[in-house]
């Protein structure tokens, strides 16, 4: 992955190709006398005797050989170099690629870090709004069942107000008949004031009659008595013009003397007898205006009394 973008140098497909070109390795028998060889090669000391048993063109092929394997060798070295060098700068490469990869893997992990620090504080803002929204459903089942018990309460209500509604149509209709009854008994108490005012009327009416009555009756008594006494005063005065008349007519004894003397005794008269015995009588002398007067309110003044009698008793009985 650290090599994917980097390419080999230029001497590695060289080497690759001199190691594909190369001579084939000898075969076991060959390749077992030049391990002896190179055991014997890297001893200290001199070659051993037994090893010049060998022919020299045996010898010239091992040396070929060894040279040719040299020479692989000499290449494949050059080919690990330049691998190796390739290697370092492939190694470098990953290296640098490593710490770039670091810096965004750091910066992926702040990232990330604050991607889960923002997703954890909204899992806790969630977590705050849950509970906040289980309060609430708490809060809304207790609201839903004030509502219900309020629903309940306004129908109670409403029944309460139907009857109180239905009452107070009932109470209507009997205040009309109570206003009705108040009327009556507003009528009733003025008709009371006008009788009372009309007993007080009459009372004070009747007062007055009594005491127009009884001064009345005072006068008449007055009246009566000073009638007595033009009566008394009367015959007196008749007596004298009789005894005055029978002496003048004894004296002097005349037919006109005689006329005057005798209509003292004449009912149709306006003097003499006949004024006594009907004094009430409309035929008497009009030109006496005292005997009428007297007359009139004799006959008039105790029917007047009468009927003020009456009416008394009549008052006296309403009331």
């Amino acid at each position: 992955m650290a090599g994917r973008n980097h390419l080999p140098p230029p001497n590695a497909l060289k080497i690759r190709e001199v190691s594909s070109t190369r001579a084939p390795y000898p075969s076991h028998h060959n390749h077992h006398a030049l391990i002896e060889e190179d055991r014997y090669r890297h001893r200290s000391g001199p070659i051993p005797v037994s090893a010049g048993r060998y022919h020299p063109a045996v010898i010239d092929e091992r040396i070929v050989i060894q040279h040719r394997e040299i020479q692989t060798l000499l290449g494949d070295n050059q080919r690990l170099a330049a691998t190796h060098v390739a290697l370092k700068q492939e190694l470098a490469a990953a290296q640098q690629e490593i710490s770039h990869l670091s810096a965004a893997a750091a910066s992926v992990k702040a990232e990330r870090d604050a991607q889960v620090r923002e997703v954890y504080e909204r899992s806790l803002k969630m977590e705050a709004e849950v509970r906040s929204i289980d309060a609430l459903n708490a809060e809304l089942a207790q609201v839903r069942a004030d509502v219900q018990k309020l629903s309940a309460s306004r129908q109670e209500l409403a029944a309460q107000l139907q009857t109180i509604n239905t009452d107070l149509s009932v109470s209507r209709s009997e205040l009309k008949e109570v206003q009705a009854v108040k009327d009556g008994i507003e009528n009733m108490r003025k008709e009371l004031q006008r009788g009372r005012a009309a007993i007080e009327y009459e009372k004070k009416t009747h007062s007055n009659n009594l005491e127009q009555s009884e001064a009345m009756g005072k006068n008449m008594m007055a009246m009566a008595h000073e009638v007595e006494k033009l009566r008394a005063e009367l015959a007196n005065a008749e007596k004298r013009a009789r005894a005055a008349a029978a002496a003048a007519a004894a004296a002097n004894p005349s037919p006109v003397v005689h006329a005057y003397a005798a209509s003292y005794g004449n009912s149709d008269m306006g003097y003499g007898g006949s004024f006594y015995h009907d004094p009430y009588a409309m035929h008497q002398r009009t030109g006496d205006p005292l005997c009428l007067g007297v007359g009139l309110f004799l006959r008039w003044g105790s029917e007047f009394c009468d009927n003020i009698k009456d009416e008394v008793t009549t008052i006296t009985g309403v009331l």
